[in-house]
């Protein structure tokens, strides 16, 4: 019996590295003064980057013979799958039929999954080999940022993209800026294709994210050029104020007032209007639980909580929020960790999994390897409905160690 494939799903969100910060000189962020006078209401186009992405022709393909996983639970044994026009036309078992005119490749031994979506990636704006010319992820000359797009640093040619698909089978990637700032700027979901420009790989109709950032890092990159936020209330204190001028900004361009044009204003009043989506990098819970009130205080809504790995400890407030979690693990702990933050993701991770499905919460464990030219990131099927993304990757001995804490053993070994 033929089943169709559902439509990829994009991601809601995702995962940062400990190392994304960078360290820069001081200097005015754009939101800090208005770039023109505007004497009467001006709209502004939201799209100037369009995407130009096409499928590369394809003849008609099917593989049959292949172990298929459905990316949904499902497992079908000596399958079939149909290609075409650069999708997947459908899956069955042996007795489905290929239409005329369809390449066969023997699929006999070979397992099929779904391409899987990287929901937190920084190829293109960390490129391998990591050198400096190529370091384009952290903006960090200003704690808030958002006039920034990562898309204006991404890299087409960054051997990464390529490797991401023959090794680890990635077919769409969200793109994020590093976690230096607390408003980095704009994320950009890409299709994993080869192409001369960014708007070339761009995914048709994909929403922006806008990334947040909250904890050890704003506050050590800053503090340490002597400048505000130095803590945690001084990181509070900054995204306040910074979204007390966007409502301001945003309530002008309702009521049809003219505004100076403001590129981070325009970020802003986007996530204020729900178009643009905020993926927070955050480690503990209180701070969690914190930004929440924030966003509830300002009118926006946080789609994911980036790392999380105390997300367990307050599983029942995300779910009550509709709060996608994206915690990992990491093999080896940072030389310097702060309680409650990367040195405890592996740990913390594996613990919160089973209480925060109970409770409900949209998850998605994995390992998280760095090092130069090697960033392996969170990723997830894209096959799925209505959202719920599962996939984990462990390492054996954090497959172990999740199911002895009532991780289902099945999910746990994936």
């Amino acid at each position: 019996m033929i089943r169709g494939v559902k439509g990829s799903l994009l991601a809601a969100v995702s995962l940062a590295f400990a190392g994304c910060a960078a360290s820069g000189t001081s200097a005015q962020s754009a939101g800090d003064k208005p770039a023109a006078s505007a004497e009467k209401p001006v709209k502004f186009n939201k799209d100037p980057y369009p995407s130009t992405y096409h499928a590369y022709a394809g003849r008609p393909t099917a593989v049959r013979g292949v172990t298929i996983f459905d990316g949904e639970g499902g497992r079908i044994d000596n399958g079939v799958a149909l290609f075409a026009d650069g999708k997947v036309v459908s899956i069955g078992g042996p007795d489905t039929a290929i239409p005329a005119g369809y390449d066969v490749v023997d699929g006999t031994g070979k397992y099929l999954t779904p391409g899987v979506i990287d929901i937190h990636s920084h190829l293109g704006v960390y490129p391998s080999p990591s050198v400096d010319a190529h370091s384009d992820g952290n903006e960090a000359t200003s704690p808030t940022t958002p006039e920034v797009w990562a898309e204006h640093s991404v890299w087409p040619q960054d051997p990464g993209f390529s490797r991401a698909l023959a090794n680890g089978g990635g077919t769409s990637l969200q793109i994020l800026p590093g976690s230096a700032n607390l408003i980095g700027g704009r994320s950009v979901v890409l299709k994993n294709v080869p192409a001369r420009t960014v708007q070339g790989m761009k995914f048709p109709g994909a929403p922006y994210g806008m990334k947040m950032a909250c904890g050890e890092n704003p506050k050590r990159v800053y503090g340490s050029k002597g400048r505000m936020p130095s803590t945690r209330m001084g990181n509070f204190a900054v995204d306040r104020a910074t979204w007390a001028k966007a409502a301001a900004y945003k309530k002008k361009l309702d009521e049809g007032k003219p505004v100076d044009r403001d590129l981070a204003m325009e970020t802003l009043a986007g996530v204020l209007s729900g178009e643009i989506l905020v993926q927070n990098h955050c480690y503990r819970a209180d701070e969690m639980a914190q930004v929440i009130d924030m966003s509830h205080e300002f009118g926006y809504k946080v789609s994911a909580f980036h790392h999380a790995v105390e997300a367990y400890k307050i599983a029942d407030v995300l779910a009550k929020e509709g709060l996608h979690d994206r915690p990992f693990g990491r093999r080896e702990p940072d030389s310097t960790p702060e309680p409650g933050s990367r040195e405890g993701a592996c740990r913390g991770a594996a613990h919160g999994d089973a209480d925060q499905r109970r409770a409900g919460v949209d998850l998605a464990v994995v390992q998280s390897r760095q090092g130069s030219g090697d960033r392996r990131q969170d990723r997830q099927s894209e096959a799925g409905q209505d959202g719920r993304r599962r996939a984990v990757e462990r390492q054996p001995v954090q497959r172990l160690y999740a199911a002895r804490k009532g991780l289902d053993r099945r999910r746990a070994d994936v």
